[in-house]
């Protein structure tokens, strides 16, 4: 019987840049309580309307790109509709894409369900390949590549990437007798995500009261697996989260991180979370470039230059999204042009700059926006070199279909159950019997 279902579960993959979390990936954002389906006249005002359907704070307005948008094309307005977390987005979404319905002009779709949209959703979607001015040559290959189906048609084009590092509190860092310069801090767990958690231990010893060195078991999970080449499915599409002793490995780090009281027992992007960045409860951070807009739109105005990036232990990637264009549309044909306009390299750079969203355009990392890119958070620090070297460094990763229900049940229903007393052996279990489940509906 497990092997027949297993059989059944064998889906399209593709090989990507590793990337974590789709579930997690969300911050602080315009979320009145739409489920992304909301739909805008065609007309407003004698004006185009183009409805965008986002999650998380993606920063497009934030960057004050839609507005340098309507000012270049005085017919147009942009008007979005954002739903906080992606794993309340993306069902929604993908209900509307069977159904053939109720889809906005522009639709965002996070990497680790990309898989599943190019492979099932194609027929829905306008091949962006054929779009005026779009040149394939201006994304990074593999990121090109996600959204590509196997008869070359590209459904979306890509925003931003994720890759990782490991922002910190030099604060608390100097109150734990722990050193504060990025360089020395990446050379403390460089190569081996175990050196990061020993350095949690030297944090312990000393920390200021009532913090942690780290956010949450989901955080660092993430982390970790994301710098794998190979984690939850294989090239030919078999679920083997289950057998690949990398995920098992993770697992058990991260629950050792729990069991020693490294890590806090919290749930990403959920309410409570927040307020612990608001707080200062804990020192270090998995961070791609967008965490940072999350710190940002969380800490406290004093917080502000007392954070630092530091080079993560491996080369990893968390996070990337892609904007589709629904054939359903009402204004397909400005929704293209506006999306081909939004992805260019010199928006992409203009994004990093102030919501700090990494572009997938190379040419962009050459850009003073990104090469000069410092933050609120972290101060005169150059971030931009950073995070560049760190996309480089990405491992190419299949990724299938279901990763965001696997990665939610390790995390939600597995490791952060250690930090409330369950043992890893039994945080194992809970989380396999949940992902399973989830797999076999």
């Amino acid at each position: 019987m497990r092997a027949r279902i297993r059989t059944a579960r064998k889906a399209m993959v593709v090989a990507a840049v590793a990337s974590l979390g789709a579930g997690l990936l969300a911050g602080c954002a315009d979320d009145g309580g739409s489920d992304g389906s909301g739909s805008s006249d065609g007309d407003s005002g004698g004006k185009t309307t183009i409805s965008v359907g986002l999650f998380g704070t993606m920063g497009f307005k934030e960057a004050g790109l839609y507005a340098e948008y309507e000012k270049l094309n005085p017919k147009i307005k942009i008007e979005q509709n954002v739903v906080e977390r992606n794993e309340n987005y993306y069902p929604a979404l993908l209900n509307h894409l069977t159904t053939n319905s109720g889809l906005l002009d522009v639709q965002a779709v996070e990497v680790a369900n990309i898989a599943e949209v190019t492979a099932t959703q194609a027929d829905k979607l306008e091949d962006m390949s054929k779009a005026p001015g779009v040149d394939k040559s201006k994304w990074l290959p593999w990121k090109w590549q996600q959204a590509t189906t196997k008869d070359g048609k590209t459904i979306g084009l890509g925003t931003d990437v994720g890759p990782m590092a490991i922002c910190y509190r030099t604060d608390l860092f100097k109150q734990a007798g722990l050193p504060t310069d990025p360089a020395e801090v990446g050379k403390l767990w460089s190569g081996d995500w175990a050196k990061l958690v020993q350095v949690g231990e030297r944090y312990k010893s000393k920390a200021p009261k009532g913090t942690f060195f780290m956010d949450s078991p989901g955080g660092l999970i993430n982390a970790i697996l994301g710098s794998e080449k190979e984690k939850f499915y294989d090239s030919s599409g078999e679920v083997i989260y289950k057998t690949n002793p990398a995920v098992k490995a993770a697992f058990d780090l991260t629950a050792e991180a729990a069991e020693k009281g490294l890590v806090q027992s919290q749930t990403q992007f959920q309410p409570s979370w927040n307020s612990t960045i608001a707080n200062s409860k804990f020192a270090a951070i998995a961070c791609p470039p967008w965490m940072l807009g999350t710190i940002k739109g969380n800490a406290k105005p004093d917080a502000a230059g007392k954070w630092a990036v530091a080079v993560a232990p491996k080369g990893g990637n968390w996070g990337g999204t892609f904007l589709t264009v629904p054939k359903s549309g009402k204004n397909v044909k400005e929704a293209q042009k506006f999306v081909t306009w939004l992805t260019a390299p010199e928006q992409q750079a203009k994004l990093f700059k102030v919501q700090a969203s990494f572009p997938s355009a190379p040419s962009a990392y050459t850009m003073p926006e990104v090469t000069g890119a410092t933050n609120e958070m972290t101060g005169d620090q150059k971030i931009g070199p950073i995070f560049a070297e760190a996309a480089k460094a990405a491992p190419v990763q299949v990724i299938g279909p279901k990763d965001q229900i696997i990665m939610q049940g390790l995390s939600d229903n597995g490791v952060i159950l250690v930090t409330k007393g369950k043992s890893a052996k039994d945080a194992w279990e809970s989380a396999i019997k949940t992902i399973d489940n989830k797999l076999d509906q």
